[in-house]
């Protein structure tokens, strides 16, 4: 996996937040105190500057869940992000189809999927978890509730995904891996908010959804214990319902990394056969602390205080 190439280097400057890449090695777990609360932590490297964004929104007084949406709304817009929104990769019918989840500290959930046409399905989401009794919307339902709520309809469809998308059907390859941004955040309350949004799997099946609008398989929070993200190939994350899964091993005592782990090597217990497959999870708990694994090299993830904005590489399972 890459971020489509699993890792992609750049410096970005922005929001009065310092933006430096700072891969670091054997360091995967790291404890930030109170008096550096708000955070914001997301998956990949070229999401420092979602993450610098969502630090603006908390600095400015707003929740967690404003600073997520926002945040993740930057990504989103980026049509040279292939995986997620604007840009993003389409389906094996050239239809980009977008999922998105958000998640508040009072564990109200919303969730869109299959959506098409709608550059911001994070907002839908969120529109979804507080204007509706549902948690889910899918499809032309979600488009035509979306369209219902001021949102416009747009080509999502860029020249470079189109290209990417003919030339793979001229070679008639397989679908491929994809990277996906989630985020967590604690605002200035102490409260916790997570989201995660993606364009899903680059040429996929008519119709897939992947994991990352599961509440429990790509997002959960709760605001006692902590939150946890995933990224990757989506069908893992959902068989083990990862995000869960993690949050409740952190209720239990473990420390967000050791969560992290515990649920990769649930992953590749349950599945041994893994070719190209990869999937990373981010964890962040109430006090701070987070943790990063991921099954094989490459994955990383950033972590952004009111000092400073820097991305990590992981530690893997299969070295």
């Amino acid at each position: 996996m890459k971020r489509r190439n699993f890792i992609k280097t750049s410096a970005i400057a922005g929001g009065g937040i310092l933006m430096s890449q700072f891969p670091v090695n054997n360091i995967f777990s790291r404890t930030i105190s109170k008096k550096k609360i708000p955070i914001v932590v997301s998956t990949w490297e070229p999401n420092l500057k979602s993450n610098a964004k969502a630090m603006e929104i908390l600095l400015s007084g707003k929740t967690s869940l404003d600073a997520i949406e926002q945040g993740i709304r930057v990504t989103e817009s980026d049509p040279d992000d292939t995986s997620v929104g604007y840009g993003g990769f389409p389906d094996e019918d050239g239809i980009v189809t977008l999922d998105a989840s958000i998640m508040d500290w009072n564990g109200n959930a919303g969730s869109v999927a299959f959506l098409q046409n709608i550059m911001h399905p994070i907002s839908v989401a969120r529109l979804v978890m507080e204007k509706t009794s549902h948690v889910m919307l899918a499809g032309d339902g979600a488009k035509k509730f979306a369209l219902a709520n001021g949102f416009k309809e747009e080509n999502l469809l860029t020249e470079k995904a189109k290209n990417a998308w003919l030339e793979w059907k001229e070679k008639n390859k397989k679908s491929e891996n994809h990277d996906t941004i989630g985020m967590l955040a604690i605002d200035t309350r102490n409260n916790l908010s997570g989201g995660v949004s993606t364009s899903g799997k680059a040429f996929k099946l008519h119709g897939r959804v992947g994991d990352s609008p599961i509440i429990g398989a790509a997002l959960f929070v709760d605001n006692q214990v902590g939150g946890a993200v995933s990224t990757g190939n989506g069908e893992y994350v959902m068989r083990t319902v990862g995000s869960f899964l993690i949050v409740e091993k952190m209720r239990e005592g473990m420390s967000p990394q050791k969560a992290c782990e515990l649920a990769i090597k649930r992953i590749y217990k349950s599945h041994k056969n893994f070719g190209d497959v990869n999937v990373g999870y981010v964890a962040l708990s109430k006090s701070g602390e987070v943790g990063a694994y991921s099954l094989k090299k490459g994955f990383t993830y950033c972590v952004t205080t009111q000092q400073s904005n820097k991305s990590f590489e992981s530690d893997f399972l299969m070295k």
